[in-house]
Order: structure tokens, then C-alpha cells, then sequence
């Protein structure tokens, strides 16, 4: 009998909050100051690319929540289609 074991969440697919636990994991090391330089720059370019990442699904949502907080003039809401 094989043990299926879980594989990490890709950080492209990861929810947003896998994302800041990783970037806070990340931060941790980078102030920890006993990484060599490579590695810290490794993962500081790693960091960047969650960050990066993040601020777009923030964005994303954003833009959902003003759209479906828009109104009209008069005070209907605005209906569109929904684009993922």
C-alpha cells in the first residue's frame, strides 16, 4: 500500500492566503541573516513573484467589488456579464 503524499500548491494556482503565509515564511528567512547571498537572492526574486502575484488577485477583487457596488444615477444597480 502506497502513502499518497500532498504536493505543495503551486504559487501560480495557490489561494491568496497560501500566498502571504508564504511570502511571510519568506521574509522570516531573509531577516534571519544566515542565508548565503545566492539564496537569499533566490528567494527575495521568489518573494517578488508571490508579491507580484498577490497584488493582481487583490486587484481582480477589487474590481469585482466595485462592480457589484455600481449604481446608476438613479440608483439601480449597473448588471454585466461576469468576466473571471
Amino acid at each position: 500500500m502506497t502513502k499518497k503524499t500532498q504536493q505543495p500548491t503551486p504559487v501560480d494556482d495557490a489561494p491568496f492566503e497560501e500566498s502571504i503565509k508564504q511570502l511571510a515564511e519568506i521574509v522570516d528567512k531573509l531577516e534571519g541573516g544566515d542565508l548565503p547571498l545566492d539564496e537569499s537572492v533566490a528567494l527575495f526574486e521568489k518573494g517578488m513573484g508571490i508579491a507580484k502575484r498577490s497584488q493582481a488577485q487583490l486587484d481582480r477583487a477589487e474590481k469585482k467589488v466595485e462592480e457589484l457596488l455600481a449604481v446608476e444615477a438613479d440608483g439601480t444597480p449597473v448588471t454585466r456579464p461576469f468576466e473571471e
